[in-house]
């Protein structure tokens, strides 16, 4: 029988403390829950981020958007593209242009347009099997 009353008693005390916990995540802001849980969201099998080091700091540096590029910026960008392309009969891929001109992927779209707008650049081919030629 003593048995049976340490059973009821632990029992008793972990239902207390369950109502507890809810009552207390109950009253709690959505802020304050996402502060004592370090805010992030993980999947399955993924570590937690560590506070020590943020790792977007890299990727701001990198990233982020282009300074503004006038008319001559961009004229000048696909002048370069069009003596490039002129040394290779058979083209090149926008990654290969990219590649040898040293550019950033981002500034390739405007500066192809244009090619193709002006009559500068040809292409031939669909998605990553074009190949831009000059004209």
């Amino acid at each position: 029988m003593p048995n049976s009353s340490m059973k009821s008693s632990l029992q008793s005390l972990a239902a207390s403390f369950a109502e507890a916990v809810l009552d207390a995540i109950k009253g709690a802001s959505l802020q304050e829950l996402l502060a004592e849980s370090g805010g992030a969201r993980r999947g399955p099998g993924r570590p937690p981020r560590s506070n020590a080091s943020t790792p977007s700091a890299p990727r701001a540096a990198r990233g982020g958007r282009l300074k503004r590029r006038s008319a001559e910026d961009i004229a000048a960008a696909l002048e370069q593209v069009v003596a490039l392309v002129k040394k290779h009969k058979g083209g090149y891929r926008a990654e290969q242009i990219r590649k040898t001109l040293k550019m950033q992927a981002k500034e390739m779209p405007r500066v192809l347009s244009e090619g193709l707008a002006t009559h500068k650049l040809k292409k031939r081919g669909q998605k990553r099997a074009t190949t831009y030629t000059a004209a």
